[in-house]
């Protein structure tokens, strides 16, 4: 921070933090890790079907939050609308495919 003098007010002047490319780099890794086990629990076979399917959702819900809080920078200050937005569209998405799934087995 620098202060600096202005009309007899003394300001205080914040830099932007860089991150740098730690944060990067173990993002890109757990990533790398996440598509890693999916592949293996599909690899794999003598798994129980139903256990691999929701092990790949989840292995997906957590590369969407890594995706998003990493890459897209959604996880930084200012990045509110966006967040609102894109969670309406998947509450939106979401009743779409349960009302569609419900009609088909209604």
């Amino acid at each position: 921070m620098v202060n600096q003098e202005t009309n007899g007010v003394q300001s205080v002047k914040r830099r932007h933090r860089h991150e740098g490319p730690q944060k990067h780099i173990i993002a890109f890794i757990f990533s790398i890790a996440l598509t890693l086990i999916a592949f293996a629990a599909v690899a794999a076979g003598g798994v129980n079907i139903a256990f691999t399917v929701i092990l790949l959702l989840v292995m997906a819900v957590l590369q969407v939050l890594v995706q998003l809080g990493y890459w897209m920078h959604m996880k930084d200050k200012g990045h509110l609308i966006p967040i609102v937005f894109m969670a309406g569209g998947f509450f939106v998405a979401g009743t779409a495919i349960v009302a569609a799934l419900y009609w088909m087995w209604w």
